[in-house]
């Protein structure tokens, strides 16, 4: 099964991405573990993701792609993958769907979860940062000692996670992100939206839906 996971930031599409990955025994693929693995691993492509990055650019689509082709070669992503919010910009979709094609494959489904920003704001907007273990947690979580459940560290709230700045990526992304949603739209695969509020379980049960399971 070859899926890609989309959403807004403050989605979950990690924490469904890990569990769609191991319902189906495929790997997740995201392009940040990809990136960091290429570069622990000083890879051609690790190496030349590696300059750009130290220059405070971004990774050009071709070195994101290449990567991408080579997670597709590995024997782990031989029944399939997920993944994880990629790609961005239609430019990366068609980069992907000429990788597939050259490998005789196609996209099985892509799903999208929908979640309305004023609930992106609150999940985010609550998050937390242990400043002792690095923990991240909710204030819903925490309760009203304010502490870090895992070790009892003072949680400070990371300057992203604002509900101005919030609002701001949630504005990026739907700029750069409903292109690609219309052109998946379109495409043979189209795209399946997915609603992804209420519990875990739930939001999971709707994507195993989504997918046929």
């Amino acid at each position: 099964m070859r899926l890609v996971l989309m959403g807004p930031p403050g989605a979950g599409k990690g924490t469904q991405g890990d569990r769609l990955a191991e319902w189906l025994d495929v790997p997740r693929l995201s392009t940040g573990d990809m990136l960091r693995a290429a570069r622990a691993e000083g890879s051609q492509l690790g190496q030349e993701a590696q300059r750009y990055m130290d220059a405070g650019e971004l990774v050009p689509d071709d070195v994101i792609l290449g990567l991408i082709g080579e997670a597709f070669d590995r024997p782990e992503a031989a029944r399939g993958f997920v993944l994880d919010g990629f790609p961005r910009t239609v430019a990366q979709a068609e980069g992907l769907a000429a990788i597939l094609v050259g490998r005789g494959e196609s996209l099985d489904a892509v799903l999208d979860l929908a979640v309305p920003d004023a609930e992106v704001v609150a999940r985010l907007s609550g998050r937390r940062l242990c400043s002792v273990c690095g923990e991240v947690t909710h204030v819903a979580v925490a309760g009203e000692s304010g502490r870090c459940p895992t070790c009892g560290g003072e949680l400070i709230q990371r300057s992203d996670d604002s509900p101005t700045t919030i609002q701001n990526r949630l504005r990026v992304y739907r700029e750069q992100t409903q292109p690609v949603l219309d052109w998946y739209d379109r495409s043979e695969e189209g795209l399946r939206s997915v609603r992804g509020t209420g519990s875990v379980e739930e939001i999971f049960a709707r994507l195993q839906q989504a997918v046929g399971g």
